[in-house]
């Protein structure tokens, strides 16, 4: 049998001191990610918005601003469950709302004040010393859309968004078409607009061109090769490097040395580059693919035909941004909202959630100069910003410490560096566009030893040429 002071000397009382908002304003936080979206500007975008409330309230329109965010923050918990987790540690002493007057505040405050906040947040991140952030002197970016967000199947969501056709009938839920521009090295959003399905991605991405200027680069697939809308894109000052369709017919104006062709699309004056990537995996199976890129980087010798085709690649690190959003922060689940209203508010809160954690992730990456933002586990920033806020920890800290929390946990898990390797597509749903094996693609996960990229001169669609081709061999380090 132990002894009393046996007892007493294996117990030990720890006491903690959270700092919040004073009174009713307590529950209105969000963590350490507070420093990020402090009270000021969540009290700035309400002034302009003219959100905020006429009369003290129990709850605040401060405290909905961090409510809706952190229904961003916990997509699997109810109303009560998100509140819950914004109070406890407020040890009883923040009001116990029911689920109407949560959905109340909600309704007050509109998707005003959300989208503003965005806009605020919105911008690229990286500095230019940051790895994979700018070619040459240009910063990299992207378009792309995203139609797999799926909202509650309700007559008023059908009445915006329809139901969208898949390859073995209609979708059993509607889904928003998202289309953002992203900063390629730190994935980080630039702009974003959301609505209908029933548009194209180009029109939605004309919505975001007042977002480019003379600094970057815009990187996009085959989706985004209309001869309009890339003068436009030109018309910003941006440059770009756009991958188009091989049936496509355009003029031979010139021929450089390195393989590529000068043409001309759009009334613009562009460089064509052809090229085949070959790739050879770890158990010997081979395959390829052919590529037509064009770009208005026309000298040939400043940015070489063998640098452009690798650095198209880089376009894919925006899905692995819509992977960090849709999968790692919504968690592939589906919206809240019956009505196109509550839907936009939800959408903006959930894509400052998102730039939130990117900002956070990139002032930490930013105390280790030379470190890749590619390391950093979006995952683990997540998984720690909500046990932050669980604990209302750090959420008046100040800004001196740059990295935080959040950043020292992603920066003592960095992954490893990134390995070339095939990765097998799997398609959960069977409604999917992209259900089909791409031909020749392996169907597992293998480790790439070698890739080639010959560049040619030889335009498919014009006989009359000659091939040049230049071989440009990568053997990945095992």
């Amino acid at each position: 049998m132990r002894s009393h002071s046996a007892i007493r000397s294996a117990v030990t009382t720890i006491t903690r001191t959270i700092t919040v908002a004073a009174g009713v304003f307590a529950p209105g936080h969000l963590g350490e990610l507070t420093r990020i979206v402090p009270f000021e500007l969540a009290d700035a975008v309400l002034a302009r918005t003219r959100t905020r409330e006429r009369r003290l309230r129990t709850l605040p329109s401060r405290v909905g601003i961090y409510f809706v965010l952190a229904l961003g923050l916990f997509p699997r918990c109810g109303y009560q469950g998100v509140w819950a987790n914004l109070t406890a540690a407020l040890r009883g002493q923040a009001p116990r709302p029911s689920g109407k007057a949560l959905r109340d505040v909600r309704r007050r405050l509109g998707p005003a004040p959300l989208r503003a906040l965005f806009d605020i947040l919105a911008g690229p991140l990286g500095q230019p010393s940051t790895p994979g952030v700018r070619f040459g002197r240009y910063r990299t970016v992207t378009f792309d859309g995203c139609r797999s967000i799926k909202v509650p199947d309700t007559e008023r969501n059908r009445g915006w968004l329809g139901r969208l056709n898949a390859a073995q009938g209609q979708t059993g839920y509607p889904a928003i078409q998202l289309m953002t521009l992203v900063e390629t090295g730190t994935r980080a959003l630039i702009g974003a607009v959301f609505g209908t399905p029933a548009d194209g991605e180009i029109t939605w991405a004309r919505r975001l061109l007042h977002h480019l200027d003379g600094s970057m680069l815009v990187l996009a697939d085959r989706g985004f090769d209309a001869a309009a809308f890339l003068a436009d894109v030109a018309g910003t000052g941006a440059r770009f490097l756009v991958r188009i369709k091989a049936g496509r017919r355009l003029p031979v104006t010139g021929r450089l040395p390195d393989g590529s062709v000068l043409s001309c699309l759009g009334g613009l004056k562009v460089r064509i580059i052809t090229a085949h990537v070959g790739v050879t995996c770890h158990d010997g199976t081979t395959y390829g693919e052919d590529y037509r890129l064009a770009t208005t980087l026309t000298d040939c010798r400043e940015y070489p035909a063998g640098a452009l085709i690798g650095l198209y690649h880089e376009r894919w690190e925006h899905e692995i941004a819509y992977l960090a959003l849709r999968h790692t922060l919504l968690q592939g689940q589906v919206l809240r909202s019956g009505d196109p209203t509550g839907l936009e508010q939800e959408m903006w809160a959930l894509l400052a959630v998102y730039q939130t954690l990117r900002i956070a992730i990139t002032d930490a990456i930013t105390t280790v100069p030379g470190t890749d933002p590619d390391r950093a586990s979006y995952q683990l920033a997540v998984t720690t910003a909500q046990n932050l806020v669980i604990g209302a920890e750090n959420v008046t800290a100040g800004n001196e410490d740059l990295a935080g929390d959040i950043g020292r946990a992603v920066l003592a898990n960095l992954n490893p560096p990134r390995r070339p390797r095939v990765c097998a597509r799997r398609v959960k749903s069977p409604l999917s566009r992209w259900n089909k094996q791409p031909p020749g693609k392996p169907r597992t996960n293998l480790r790439i030893t070698r890739l080639t990229i010959t560049a040619s001169g030889h335009d498919p669609l014009d006989e009359g040429t000659t091939r040049r081709s230049r071989s440009l061999t990568h053997d990945p380090e095992p």
